[in-house]
């Protein structure tokens, strides 16, 4: 898992410095965008710090990229891949130092619906600030194991083993597993580009 943990944060450093440039931003001006400090940003890029997975988010919303993007590999290995299957060996594993959960990027590279497998201990708990994006972003959170309490905005939904919640990240969102099991939970999400009027 170790290795696994350190290949993963180099695809993570290699992504976010890729984008940015992508994206024709400095560092300040992803800073500015992200909320996240120029000197964090730069740790990120160079592998010299363990970001947590509110800072990716806000990364990735600076970016107006998911945050699936940043376990991407690099854009090029995306592009000559084309492969339609990623092997359950192949599918990054990250695992959240802050609340300790563990994300699996389940999707191949590239595919326009993202499909990510969670485990979350016990007692865990992690928010997101989510708001207005430059993306419409839709997600559903299926559990497989235990249960989890999601929170968007006010409201709190309590779900349980077979339980779906449908929601946009339009809005803050926290999620926070009470019990004293882990749980287990598939999200799946989708990116539209928002509408014109």
């Amino acid at each position: 898992m170790e290795d696994a943990a350190s290949d993963v944060g180099r695809r993570i450093a290699k992504r976010v410095r890729e984008l940015r440039v992508a994206h024709g931003l400095s560092l300040d001006a992803l800073a500015g965008r992200s909320g996240v400090s120029r000197s964090m940003i730069s740790l990120i890029e160079r592998g010299e710090s363990s970001p947590t997975a509110v800072i990716l988010d806000k990364l990735a919303t600076g970016l107006g990229v998911l945050l699936a993007s940043l376990f991407a590999p690099p854009s090029a290995t995306i592009h000559t891949s084309g492969s339609p299957v990623t092997r359950r060996d192949d599918q990054p594993l990250w695992r959240d130092p802050a609340s300790g959960y563990v994300r699996r990027s389940v999707s191949p590279p590239g595919a326009p619906l993202q499909i990510v497998e969670v485990h979350f201990p016990p007692g865990g708990r992690v928010a997101f600030e989510n708001g207005a994006r430059d993306v419409r972003v839709n997600q559903q959170v299926w559990v497989l194991e235990g249960a989890i309490d999601v929170t968007l905005g006010g409201d709190r939904h309590r779900l349980r083993e077979g339980d779906c919640l449908a929601m946009q990240l339009d809005r803050p969102t926290m999620f926070h597993n009470a019990t004293r099991k882990p749980t287990r939970y598939a999200v799946v999400i989708v990116s539209e580009p928002p509408s014109r009027r």
